[in-house]
């Protein structure tokens, strides 16, 4: 079975705001971008899909795991890392901020070590263990919060407009640093503006509007009016 997380008949209220999801899978070890205005509920699908929110109604299963009650979601959601858009670090090092989540999850010594200078290595900060997080730029900032996502190893990493406030020449180190890994066994959701970023992550486009998810054919020609106006 490859299906990581399916939604079927979700409904979730928000003050004004309800959310609609017929049916919705998220496969194994896949890039999948989701796209929308503003106020289109990508963001409450991310916390949704972090267990974060709870739907009013509806079914949501995990790794084939039906998830009814809260002593699951607080189980699962360590499997799941949610990076927001304005993510918050720790006032404190760049290595603190890495290794607090390890530390929860009973890893020390050399295999943490490891692990934090991998990661960092990735999204191009080798050698920011010292530097102290708040200081840095707002594209390492990002970077930071992303290697922080992936030192843990989620089986789901969601990316809420990951691409705000990154350098243009940055942005090929990133995009290549998350095409690495769905080959990790990580699945990636990621909320963006930017449309081109699924033709160069190869992920699936998934389209939200006014709460609700576009079908195939709906999406397709959504995107097709999108480039014949010239907005995409």
């Amino acid at each position: 079975m490859d299906s990581l997380m399916i939604l079927q008949n979700i409904e979730l209220q928000r003050g004004d705001f309800s959310l609609h999801v017929e049916q919705l899978e998220f496969k194994k070890g896949r890039i999948y971008l989701l796209e929308g205005p503003n106020g289109a509920g990508k963001s409450t699908l991310l916390q949704l899909l972090a267990m974060l929110m709870v739907p009013t109604k509806g079914m949501l299963c995990f790794a084939g795991e039906n998830v009814i009650n809260a002593s699951q979601r607080q189980r699962l959601r360590r499997q799941i890392t949610l990076v927001d858009q304005t993510p918050y670090l720790f006032d404190a090092s760049v290595y603190h901020n890495l290794a607090f989540g390890l530390r929860l999850r009973n890893i020390s010594g050399d295999l943490l070590n490891l692990r934090i200078s991998q990661t960092l290595e990735m999204v191009g900060l080798s050698g920011f263990e010292v530097h102290q997080a708040r200081r840095l730029s707002g594209g390492e900032i990002r970077r930071v919060a992303l290697a922080r996502a992936m030192v843990l190893r989620p089986r789901l990493l969601l990316l809420d407009e990951p691409n705000a406030g990154l350098d243009r020449e940055i942005l090929p180190i990133f995009e290549k640093c998350l095409a690495t890994l769905p080959g990790q066994g990580t699945t990636v959701v990621i909320a963006s503006h930017d449309r081109d970023q699924s033709r160069r992550l190869g992920g699936e486009v998934l389209t939200l509007n006014e709460g609700r998810l576009l079908s195939t054919s709906q999406n397709t020609l959504h995107q097709t009016l999108l480039r014949e106006t010239g907005t995409a």
